[in-house]
C-alpha cells in the first residue's frame, strides 16, 4: 500500500506536491508542512500525539513496471485540522517534552 502523499499543510494549507521536501508526516500521514511541524506543532502531532519525520519522495521514473507518480499519483483531497489552534497548542504544551518513541 502506497502513501497517501496529502496536497497540503493541514496546519496553514500550503502545498506540498509529491516531490516536496518540506512535507512531515507522522505514522498516521498526517500531514504538514517542517515549518508548521517545528515552529508550531513542536513536533507534536495534534491528531495522534506522535512525532514527525520527512514524507518520502515518490519516484517521477517508473523504475520497476507500475511504481512511479505517475502510475499511482499523489491524493487531491485537501486535508484540515479539525481542531481549534487553541486545542493545538494545549496538545502541544502537554505531551511536547516527552520524546515521541516514549509517547
Amino acid at each position: 500500500m502506497a502513501l497517501e502523499l496529502r496536497p497540503n499543510c493541514e496546519y496553514c494549507d500550503k502545498d506540498l506536491p509529491p516531490d516536496s521536501g518540506e512535507a512531515r508526516i507522522c505514522s498516521y500521514e498526517c500531514t504538514f508542512c517542517a515549518d508548521c511541524a517545528e515552529t508550531k506543532l513542536h513536533n507534536v502531532c495534534p491528531n495522534c500525539g506522535g512525532g514527525f519525520a520527512p514524507r518520502p519522495i515518490r519516484p517521477a521514473t517508473e523504475w520497476r513496471p507500475g511504481l512511479s507518480v505517475a502510475k499511482r499519483p499523489a491524493s487531491i483531497k485537501r486535508v484540515h485540522l479539525s481542531y481549534s489552534l487553541e486545542e493545538i497548542a494545549k496538545h502541544s504544551a502537554r505531551i511536547g517534552k516527552t520524546p515521541p518513541e516514549k509517547r
